[in-house]
């Protein structure tokens, strides 16, 4: 190696360290994730690729501290170490409060999505007011999905990235068991396949209006009787 080409091989360095702090800067700074299109404006000098492996740096880099560089279905940020939530609990704000009719539906939401309101209803055995679902709505962690192609076309609910990002999720396929959610008595046992069927009778009529129908029916008869 000559003596001209070290200068240029020490600004290149440079750079790349140069570039690396300013990625881990903005990640700091923002309260909110960043996608990585986002962060190659902070080194425009930089492509994708390089924006990446950047990224894959600064990932291996915090692995095993106290916090780590997660990714969200919105992008890439800061947060503390899971292992860690237990000893940090003094420092927790909540900024939040749900009901538990709220909490019920979200996990209700986010296990079966999507799903309509009366299936929702069917699942958890009692009525869900507009409320709770306004409530949801206002923290952003659920939304309005397609429409069930069925009569009616009723409208189904499904999560957003935000719930991933508050809840520290990567995707759906990382909450927890739906095992851990009804021994906690957020979810009914059975499934919602077997909850669903209970409306229904074997000629696929709603249990309630052939309840009311054989009722009717059985009145007349009294009354035809007497």
């Amino acid at each position: 190696m000559t003596s001209d080409q070290q200068p240029q091989d020490a600004v290149l360095i440079h750079d790349d360290t140069r570039d690396l702090r300013v990625l881990e800067a903005a990640l700091f700074a923002s309260r909110d994730p960043i996608p990585a299109s986002k962060l190659q404006g902070f080194v425009a000098h930089l492509n994708p690729d390089e924006v990446h492996a950047l990224i894959g740096r600064l990932r291996q880099d915090y692995q095993g501290r106290g916090i780590t560089l997660e990714e969200t279905d919105v992008g890439f940020a800061f947060r503390t170490a899971p292992d860690l939530s237990e000893s940090l609990a003094e420092l927790r704000v909540e900024e939040r409060r749900l009901s538990r009719s709220a909490m019920e539906t979200l996990a209700v939401i986010a296990y079966h999505q999507p799903i309509t309101r009366p299936e929702i209803e069917a699942i958890r055995g009692v009525a869900t007011s507009k409320g709770t679902v306004d409530a949801l709505l206002e923290t952003n962690w659920i939304k309005p999905g397609r429409r069930r192609e069925t009569p009616g076309r009723p409208l189904t609910w499904v999560t957003t990235p935000e719930f991933l990002d508050h809840f520290g999720l990567e995707s759906i396929v990382d909450l927890p068991g739906l095992d851990d959610l009804k021994a906690a008595g957020l979810l009914d046992r059975r499934p919602a396949v077997a909850v669903t069927a209970d409306m229904f009778n074997e000629d696929g009529d709603d249990v309630e209006d052939a309840a009311d129908t054989e009722n009717t029916a059985t009145a007349a008869d009294e009354e035809e009787a007497a």
